[in-house]
């Protein structure tokens, strides 16, 4: 098991940063980032902690490092498709924190990585006398950022338990050779898992950094252009990376009816 951690500060309240947060994708540094599905929204009457679980669905491919770790065939023809990633997130607005978590749901075998992350608000003097609105000014308050990134693998550790036990009821009486087989093949297992995991670590810091820069991409749209100007930079992230006519457009045309419209049109015509 790997661990990374990261610690930021954003020029930016609060506020700011937990609505970006949710309005991230799609930005100039995510656009392998298909499309997000809010599964679950409440409000706890008792904390008034909003909770919120997404599911996004990004562009993937099995790094090659990891690859030729893997039996032939495994990573698919391609090495490349699409993956889910589960994200949980919860908001106390009155308190000024909010604390994620985001986890891959598909290839948990080979690596599992766990994206845990607290905001948390820390106002000036000057803001502490005068709170207004999302406070996007950079100079009256900032929010930190912690985040701490977990990679588990268990590639062949099923394959190696499994062997174990068969060894055990085959040879019960065998205690000598036994645990030699296992410790040599613990150990290439765990060699295995361990570069794996190396490997996750070094493209989480590459990954952690994108983040940050499309977060300030976010807020700086926001404080230029308020919520229009970040759903304006949405819409040309979108066409960048799919086009003018991609997915995206259609599903947008067939929920605002427009597609019917423009069909009676050309008919009148």
């Amino acid at each position: 098991m790997k661990f990374f951690e990261n610690v930021f500060t954003y020029d930016y309240s609060f506020p700011a940063v937990s609505l970006a947060y949710f309005l991230r994708y799609p930005n100039p540094y995510s656009r392998h980032v298909l499309t997000t599905d809010v599964i679950d929204r409440y409000v706890d009457p008792a904390t008034q902690r909003l909770h919120t679980v997404r599911l996004h669905l990004k562009k993937s491919k099995v790094p090659a490092g990891i690859l030729k770790l893997l039996p032939k065939g495994m990573g698919g023809s391609d090495s490349s498709g699409q993956s889910y990633i589960l994200e949980s997130t919860v908001v106390d607005p009155i308190e000024g924190w909010m604390e994620t978590e985001s986890r891959n749901v598909e290839w948990t075998g080979i690596l599992s990585v766990v994206e845990k992350q607290r905001y948390q608000r820390h106002r000036t003097e000057e803001d502490l006398q005068a709170l207004d609105g999302l406070s996007i000014d950079k100079k009256t308050e900032q929010t930190t950022v912690r985040t701490t990134v977990t990679f588990r693998s268990r590639l062949g550790q099923g394959k190696l338990l499994g062997r174990k036990k068969a060894e055990a009821i085959d040879h019960p009486d065998s205690e000598d050779e036994a645990p030699k087989k296992g410790f040599f093949s613990s150990l290439s297992t765990a060699g295995i898992q361990r570069t794996i995991e190396l490997i996750g670590v070094s493209r989480t810091r590459d990954a952690v950094m994108k983040s940050k820069q499309g977060m300030n991409v976010v807020l700086e749209r926001l404080r230029s252009g308020g919520i229009v100007g970040v759903l304006e930079g949405m819409r040309m992230d979108r066409e960048a990376a799919f086009g003018p006519d991609g997915p995206w457009k259609r599903v947008w045309l067939q929920g605002s009816g427009l597609k019917e419209r423009v069909y009676v049109d050309d008919e009148d015509n």
